[in-house]
């Protein structure tokens, strides 16, 4: 069910209630989500690390490039991939399960009824549903596929969505470490703060559009962000200790 979707339900005075829905099934919300929280952290880390070495302006700034680049790109196609060998995979399932319908329509429509006694239906009522259900050679695959598979094969996640969203907001993540040397920084501090802020901002934010805390969401953001970051910092100081000496 789409943002834009209605429902409507009678309540127990009568009266209609009226609410919506966001899209739950198109699966943009994890990759555009791994994908900025992915591109901070990593991001960040690859320029704290680079920085914590004692390394130039220069090398920092180009370090965090190509760490946005890479990690674009590798996000991207992951994504693409990943999604993609999914929906093929349920397409795979659902080729079988029409197959079976048509070759054992009768062994079908019982399987059918069985579930619906299984959900709680009464045997006959099961028999009857499954039995009308079964009339529509061109519908009832569906109500197979969301019973025993449990997806709805009008509502696949979309490669392209995925791999797509993945990019951009890896790259507008990362792009936050490296913003502030590229306004002139000469110190770590300010990639610091402006990610730090970025980690609230996201964690807040994908907490309050899920109906959690937003504090709670924050910190978690910033907290796991964090350890990521001095984790890199403290391997890239010690190597550019050792390195110096």
């Amino acid at each position: 069910m789409t943002d834009a979707a209605e429902v409507a339900a009678v309540g127990t005075s009568g009266g209609e209630i009226h609410h919506t829905h966001r899209d739950v099934n198109r699966g943009w919300l994890r990759p555009a989500v791994f994908g900025a929280m992915d591109g901070v952290v990593s991001n960040g880390a690859l320029v704290a690390g680079v920085a914590g070495a004692h390394t130039s302006v220069h090398t920092v700034i180009l370090s965090g490039f190509a760490g946005l680049l890479a990690g674009s790109f590798s996000m991207a196609v992951g994504e693409w991939t990943s999604v993609q060998s999914q929906t093929q995979l349920v397409q795979a399932e659902i080729a079988k399960e029409r197959a079976e319908i048509e070759r054992s329509p009768r062994a079908e429509e019982a399987e059918l009824a069985a579930m619906f006694r299984h959900r709680g239906l009464s045997r006959e009522l099961a028999t009857r549903v499954a039995r009308e259900l079964s009339e529509d050679a061109d519908d009832v695959w569906r109500v197979h596929v969301r019973e025993e598979l449990g997806v709805d094969p009008d509502e696949q996640p979309s490669p392209y969505l995925a791999g797509g969203l993945s990019f951009i907001t890896f790259a507008l993540g990362a792009f936050v470490p490296l913003l502030p040397y590229l306004l002139g920084a000469h110190t770590l501090i300010w990639s610091l703060v402006l990610g730090a802020i970025a980690l609230l901002a996201m964690g807040a934010a994908v907490a309050r559009f899920t109906g959690r805390s937003g504090w709670t969401g924050a910190v978690r953001h910033l907290v796991l962000g964090g350890i990521a970051v001095a984790v890199v910092y403290g391997v890239g100081a010690a190597i550019g200790t050792g390195v110096s000496s």
